[in-house]
């Protein structure tokens, strides 16, 4: 197995894995909260550190940063593998442990997430908008800003989240309805799958085999299958009481 191959086998491996995790979440939490929510959060970010992997041994293949799902991957995975800052921490982290969402009882928070294959996506991810912006947008001067990016990066990746992934569409309807941005989140999954699938494709067109199990599972849904939507961007409201 080469080490394009490999790579492959080791997302495709940390996508099953989180699966798995997702469906035990509910019954895991109610016997223990901690570690429901911990194991959660470890998986996906293990996914992201995956997907990183295959981009250190194909970004030569492929133009990574021409694609704003992908850009944003990337974006998500540095940020939480520096961990610097307190940015990129989960809904269920800051709602669910230590009660947190007593912190916020009567506000109500938009979930704004995509359709998958024209239905609304079974698995949910759920990070702030808010922490996008802090992590590229100069204009905030955040203290939070991604240093290892040159300002024309920061200014490209900015543009084209809000474009390709309806960032601003979301902003602009939290605006109109008076939700602070800190009551903003956005379900990740659906990038994610975006992201991969948009990968798999093109390492499939140039003649990389995908090897193992996991892959072969994968290999079909990802390269033929599923589609993201990003036009399609659904809203829920919901109320912490």
């Amino acid at each position: 197995m080469n080490i394009k191959e490999q790579a492959i086998k080791k997302l495709a491996n940390s996508m099953r894995i989180y699966v798995e995790t997702h469906i035990d979440f509910q019954r895991l939490k109610a016997i223990d909260i901690e570690e429901a929510v911990d194991n959660l959060d470890r998986a996906f970010e293990a996914k992201l550190e995956a997907f990183h992997s295959l981009y250190d041994v194909t970004k030569d293949d492929f133009d990574y940063f021409s694609y704003g799902d992908i850009a944003a991957i990337i974006l998500m995975r540095n940020a939480i593998h520096h961990r610097d800052h307190h940015l990129f921490q989960s809904w269920n982290y800051n709602m669910a442990l230590d009660e947190g969402y007593k912190n916020h009882l009567g506000a109500e928070f938009l979930l704004a997430g995509y359709d998958v294959s024209d239905s609304p996506a079974r698995m949910r991810h759920f990070y702030k908008l808010e922490d996008f912006y802090l992590r590229i947008d100069e204009k905030l001067n955040s203290r939070y800003i991604e240093s290892r990016m040159g300002s024309k990066n920061r200014k490209k990746l900015l543009s084209q989240l809000n474009a390709e992934l309806n960032f601003s569409g979301i902003k602009k309807k939290a605006e109109s309805e008076l939700y602070p941005i800190k009551q903003v989140y956005v379900n990740v999954i659906p990038i994610f799958i975006s992201a991969v699938c948009r990968v798999f494709t093109v390492l499939k067109q140039k003649g990389v085999e995908f090897k193992g199990f996991d892959a072969k599972v994968y290999e079909a849904p990802l390269t033929d299958e599923l589609q993201v939507d990003f036009s399609k961007t659904t809203y829920e409201p919901l109320r912490i009481t």
